[in-house]
């Protein structure tokens, strides 16, 4: 491959890169589906981010072997295409019914009958040059659609003007692979991967800005109704009532606050998932 070439060792350095820092943000869901295993219960999560991340890496796959040159996008795809698969595969596992069968349209619908749907399109009606470019603008029109996703989190942070949905770390691994993948894009003189990055990249910033504006405002829980459900936020706990007056008191305060918590964990690892999908598209 000419990236291991003597004459362009920054594609190389730059793609390795890469490949470390989305290697770490496609384990970032890990702990969650370890969750999801020991409960065997999804708790509300959210499919959406793992099914649009395998749909993305499939993307950038077909992407890279077509054009070439590109291992490195190979490499970290087809990695991403594994874990994507098996985090489904919890997912669908351990999902209710209703979310199951959801989960299992939008998998058809976009990972099986999009993603085939041009491959076969391109595969009969592009050749040569004009398959690479054709495909590479799908490739950035669906990466500068997707990067949008951080949104609903700068939009949180700003109105609750807490930070506790957004985690720092997470935001550091997103821009520096925002930053690689420029570079690599831009060193391969393929600004198809090198444009959806720049979005990524002034996101990660504007991320990290507010993190270090409202990082010492206490924590607090979103009360409003309208942001919780424009944000797909599920609360998993039912209270149920209680036989007794007196316990009804006393446990009315204590599963309230279970509730509050679980709400809260659940909130975070959907919108960990949105950041997620939207760094995959490199």
């Amino acid at each position: 491959m000419g990236m291991f070439s003597a004459d362009n060792p920054w594609v190389f350095i730059f793609g390795l890169l890469g490949n470390i820092s989305t290697f770490l943000v496609f384990l970032a869901p890990l702990p969650t589906f370890i969750r999801v295993c020991k409960k065997k219960s999804t708790e509300g999560f959210q499919s959406i981010p793992y099914v649009v991340s395998l749909f993305s890496a499939m993307l950038w796959l077909y992407y890279a072997f077509v054009k070439s040159g590109a291992f490195l996008l190979i490499t970290i795809n087809s990695f991403g295409c594994v874990v994507e698969t098996l985090y489904i595969v919890v997912y669908i596992v351990y999902a209710p019914k209703q979310t199951r069968m959801f989960t299992l349209r939008i998998l058809i619908l976009l990972d099986f009958g999009g993603f085939f749907s041009i491959l076969l399109l391109f595969h009969f009606l592009a050749k040569g040059s004009n398959r690479v470019q054709l495909l590479g603008w799908i490739c950035v029109a669906f990466a500068t659609s997707v990067f949008a996703a951080p949104l609903s989190i700068i939009r949180k942070v700003i109105k609750t003007k807490s930070v506790e949905y957004m985690p720092f770390a997470l935001s550091v691994f997103l821009t520096l692979g925002a930053v690689m993948w420029f570079f690599y894009g831009l060193l391969l003189k393929d600004m198809n991967i090198a444009v959806p990055n720049v979005l990524g990249f002034i996101f990660g910033i504007l991320q990290m800005i507010l993190y270090a504006i409202y990082k010492k405002q206490p924590k607090k829980m979103v009360e409003d109704p309208k942001l919780q459900l424009s944000e797909h936020i599920v609360d998993v706990v039912k209270l149920g009532t209680m036989v007794s007056s007196e316990v009804n008191a006393v446990a009315s305060h204590s599963n309230n606050t279970n509730n509050n918590n679980n709400g809260g964990v659940v909130e975070a690892q959907n919108i960990k998932g949105n950041t997620m999908y939207a760094s995959n598209n490199v």
